[in-house]
């Protein structure tokens, strides 16, 4: 690893013991690899830590950093942010695969395209197994020269887990740090949108892995995703009314601090107004991984093929 890395990677993590190692190959095993992995652990109870030395110990790459309490997860993935040092940063789950290319076609595009601020990859959600469950079409248009249009789009279309692309660390700097309310990562998206457009390589190399013990599974209600979340979440001052209201408000306030003209704001206003009136339609917000299964035969994929710790490499 270089002194100063050109991408840094931030993986928050909390007793993962099951799938961790497989994402570090994953990660570690990128082709493109001028980067950091700041692997926080919010202080774990199972074989998370013992993971985590050992690989560090193999690979310069990677800083461990051990929390003495949990904080919750959202703080955690604020941690990593905050820790980075590269001007390219890119969250990672401790439970997701990625294609060998993941890191290098994404850093390419922002590369080659300097208005971009987020470059993603197609993708698909995978079993416990690493099956592939749900394919997944990207119908966004975040990809528009204009910010009311990445708005509504970001409000309207499901799916899309912009969240974990490749990001300019200097944009995510100027907006508000990820709050932990019900759904609160997707107004986090929808500011990050407001400041330019993302684009997606049309690859795929992003595995999403759905399993029992994912945390909106073993979290079902909007209460204990956020204690989850943010443990002072848990005290009577957080009902889920204002869990809702901070959610839509969250929306409202990211296009209050974006650098938008008069006429790009009202608009975005008035995408935001159809949208909570849209909210009453049966099956609204569903996300790509709760959608019925399909054949993984159907797809001309193998992840096992993409994903660099299913080659045997190690390092």
């Amino acid at each position: 690893m270089t002194a100063q890395p050109r991408l840094s990677i931030g993986l928050p993590v909390y007793n993962g013991e099951e799938y961790l190692a497989e994402s570090l190959d994953a990660l570690l095993g990128q082709t493109y690899e001028d980067f950091e992995l700041v692997v926080s652990d919010n202080a774990s109870t199972d074989g998370t830590e013992d993971i985590c030395r050992r690989y560090a110990a193999k690979d310069s790459r990677i800083r461990y950093l051990r929390l003495s309490r949990n904080i919750g997860a959202t703080p955690n993935h604020n941690h990593v942010l905050a820790e980075s040092r590269g001007e390219l940063f890119k969250w990672a789950s401790h439970d997701d695969l990625y294609g060998r290319d993941l890191l290098r076609v994404c850093v390419e595009a922002l590369d080659e395209r300097p208005e971009l601020i987020l470059a993603h990859t197609g993708q698909a959600v995978i079993d416990g197994d690493g099956k592939v469950k749900v394919p997944y079409e990207y119908t966004l248009a975040t990809d528009s020269p204009h910010a009311p249009e990445r708005f509504r789009s970001l409000l309207f279309e499901p799916g899309g887990d912009d969240f974990y692309g490749v990001m300019r660390t200097d944009m995510l700097r100027r907006v508000k740090p990820m709050d932990s309310y019900h759904h609160a990562d997707r107004t986090y998206v929808a500011e990050i949108t407001l400041h330019g457009p993302f684009h997606q390589v049309p690859e795929l190399l992003y595995f999403r892995r759905d399993h029992p013990t994912r945390a909106e599974r073993a979290n079902p209600s909007k209460r204990a995703r956020c204690v989850n979340l943010d443990p002072r979440r848990a005290g009577p001052l957080h009902p889920t009314p204002r869990l809702l209201a901070e959610y839509v408000w969250g929306f409202a306030s990211a296009i209050r601090r974006a650098p938008l003209s008069a006429a790009d704001r009202r608009a975005c206003f008035r995408h935001l107004a159809a949208w909570m009136t849209s909210r009453v339609r049966p099956g609204a917000g569903e996300r790509v991984e709760d959608r019925a299964p399909v054949d993984p035969d159907r797809l001309d994929v193998s992840v096992d093929a993409l994903v660099a710790g299913r080659e045997g490499r190690r390092t």
